[in-house]
């Protein structure tokens, strides 16, 4: 039964996700192809990678990162800010035209929080708070490795 459950919800997620990914993408000039859209939610995650730590976390070559990556610069969906450790290092920064996009996709998760407060109870609300915790910290350690990357609020 858990198996099924979390499988559902797992997938409405991804379902949901994946059509405002394809609703958003349009075939003109300057707009997203579903590639991007995912290697700008990789960049998202990995906080505010360089260009070499984005090419590692993909098992790519870093001349196809710096592909990627010039293209996402140019169409306006992320800039470079230099590292204050090592100028000669920068590191990828997700822009406002970005961030504009990505509410369009996470206003579904939005919505699914805000349908459990009003569904569950303050004690079921704590306790699923638990569970959730419990999966993340413990449960999904191959996802850890996005501990290892810098926050954007942590660069100097």
């Amino acid at each position: 039964m858990i198996e099924e459950n979390f499988t559902s919800v797992f997938d409405k997620f991804k379902f949901q996700f994946y059509r405002k990914i394809f609703e958003s993408v349009r075939e003109r000039d300057g707009s997203l192809s579903a590639m991007e859209a995912f290697s700008l939610e990789i960049i998202g995650l990995l906080g505010a990678p360089t260009i070499g730590e984005f090419a590692d976390f993909l098992n790519i070559s870093q001349s196809n990162a710096t592909y990627k990556v010039n293209s996402l610069m140019k169409k306006g969906y992320l800039e470079r800010q230099n590292s204050e450790i090592d100028r000669r290092e920068y590191h990828l920064i997700l822009s406002e035209k970005y961030y504009n996009y990505i509410s369009l996709l996470t206003s579904y998760e939005k919505t699914v929080v805000q349908r459990m407060k009003e569904r569950f109870t303050p004690e079921e609300q704590a306790t699923l708070d638990r569970l959730l915790g419990i999966i993340s910290d413990e449960l999904m350690p191959e996802c850890d490795i996005l501990d290892d990357y810098r926050k954007p609020e942590d660069l100097p």
